[in-house]
C-alpha cells in the first residue's frame, strides 16, 4: 500500500488513520486488540487518540484509549512499525475548557507517555486551542518537548483559521516548531468551512490533513435514512442534523455509485475523501471487523471522474 508523507516530516503513513476514541468507550480492551491487529495486518500503520478519551463515559476518568493502545504496544512489541498520534488540551473530568498553556502541555505529555508505554510520541497535536494563550507559548512548549525527545512532530486540531495562520507565522519568524498536520471536521456533508477557510492555508503551507467525522457519525454509511433509524446506535442522535434534502441527495448518489462499483456507501465516501487534493489520511473508527472492511477497501477504490463529479454535485453547498 502506498504511504503518504505527513507534512514536511519523515513520517510515512497509510492513507487511513484509525480513530482511537472508541477504545475504552464502545469497545473493551479485548475487542480493541482484535481491531488494531486486523488494521495493522492489512497494511495500515497510523493510530490517533487523545489524552482525554473517553472521559465522558460513566466510570471513566479519561486516558482509557491511550492505556489500551499502550497495553497493545507492550504486548505486540512493534512500536517501530506504528505511527502514533495523540492530543493534548481538550476538556476532561477536571477541566471544563480548552487549555493550550505551556504548563498544561508540559504536565500532560508525561501522563500520555506513561499510559502509551512508549518513550516518544510521533505526532503530538493540540486538541483544542483555547484562543487566549499566546501561540508562541504553546509552540515553545512543544519545542522543549521535541528537544527532550518526548515528541517528534506537532499538529493542530480544533483551531480557528486565524490562530492557525498566526501560529504558522510565529513558527517561521521565530524559529519555533511548525504544525505539520491539521485535524478539521470534513466529509461529504460537512464541506464548506474547511474548503473555504482552511484548505487554502493547508495547500500553501504543505500541511497534511487528518480529517475527523469522515463518515459523518455513520450517516454516510447509509445506515440512517429517517428519524426511526436514529435509535440504531449510540451515535444516532448526532445524525439527525444530516437528515435533510441535501443529506438524502448525498445518500442517493452514494447508493448509485456503490452499486456501480459493487461496494458500500462507506467505502465510496472514504474514497471520495482520498481523492481530495488536500486530504492525507481521513480518521475512521470501527467497532467490528465488518466495519473495518470499509477502512481496508477504501484506498483500493479508484473512483472515475464521473463518480467524483456526481458526488461533488450531490454534496454542493
Amino acid at each position: 500500500m502506498q504511504k503518504r508523507q505527513l507534512g514536511n516530516t519523515e513520517l510515512q503513513v497509510a492513507p487511513i488513520t484509525f480513530g482511537g476514541n472508541v477504545f475504552g468507550w464502545t469497545i473493551d480492551q479485548e475487542k480493541s486488540f482484535e481491531i488494531i491487529d486486523a488494521f495493522v495486518e492489512a497494511g495500515f500503520n497510523f493510530i490517533d487518540t487523545a489524552n482525554n478519551y473517553s472521559y465522558w463515559v460513566k466510570g471513566n476518568d479519561g486516558g482509557e484509549s491511550e492505556r489500551i493502545i499502550g497495553n497493545w504496544l507492550k504486548k505486540r512489541r512493534i512500536r517501530d512499525k506504528v505511527v502514533l498520534a495523540t492530543k493534548v488540551g481538550g476538556r476532561n473530568k477536571t477541566m471544563d475548557n480548552a487549555n493550550s498553556t505551556r504548563k498544561h502541555i508540559i504536565e500532560e505529555v508525561d501522563n500520555s507517555l506513561l499510559r502509551l508505554q512508549t518513550d516518544y510520541i510521533d505526532l503530538y497535536q493540540l486538541h483544542y486551542d483555547d484562543g487566549v494563550t499566546p501561540v508562541e507559548e504553546t509552540l515553545s512548549a512543544f519545542q522543549d518537548l521535541i528537544k527532550e525527545g518526548k515528541i517528534r512532530w506537532i499538529g493542530a486540531s480544533n483551531i480557528s483559521a486565524e490562530r492557525l495562520q498566526e501560529s504558522l507565522k510565529a513558527s517561521k519568524e521565530q524559529g519555533l516548531p511548525k504544525y505539520q498536520t491539521l485535524q478539521p471536521e470534513y466529509n461529504l456533508y460537512v464541506r464548506e468551512n474547511y474548503e473555504k477557510n482552511f484548505q487554502p492555508i493547508v495547500l500553501e503551507n504543505n500541511l497534511s490533513v487528518l480529517n475527523y467525522y469522515s463518515l459523518a457519525s455513520g450517516f454516510l454509511t447509509g445506515k440512517y435514512r429517517n428519524d426511526d433509524d436514529l435509535d440504531k446506535s449510540q451515535r444516532g442522535k448526532d445524525v439527525k442534523q444530516y437528515l435533510d434534502a441535501r443529506g438524502l441527495r448525498i445518500l442517493d448518489a452514494l447508493d448509485e455509485i456503490s452499486m456501480e462499483y459493487k461496494t458500500t456507501s462507506a467505502v465510496v465516501a472514504l474514497a471520495w475523501l482520498l481523492h481530495r487534493p488536500s486530504i492525507t489520511a481521513p480518521i475512521v473508527s470501527a467497532t467490528s471487523l465488518n466495519q473495518l472492511e470499509a477502512i481496508i477497501k477504501a484506498p483500493l477504490l479508484d473512483l472515475n471522474d464521473s463518480a467524483i463529479v456526481r458526488l461533488n454535485q450531490a454534496s454542493a453547498y
